[in-house]
């Protein structure tokens, strides 16, 4: 597959687990952390702001990878 189209196809991928992460992680939040304190809250959306980094690094290494040599 040619680099130009890995990171185009990686680039809305990414655009793309960011909203619905966002999305899903909020959703989670109003859901069960409704009566919490804002500790509670501090260290929800501080865990979930750094979880979807890890999707996205297999993204990137995806998108960077050399393309394969042909024989």
């Amino acid at each position: 597959m040619p680099v130009r189209l890995k990171k185009l196809i990686g680039t809305f991928l990414l655009v793309t687990l960011v909203c619905v992460y966002a999305i899903v992680a909020t959703i989670f939040a109003v859901a069960l952390l409704g009566n919490s304190g804002p500790w509670v809250h501090l260290l929800y959306f501080f865990g979930t702001g750094f979880l979807w980094v890890v999707p996205a690094m297999f993204i990137i290494s995806w998108m960077e990878r050399a393309p394969k040599k042909k024989a």
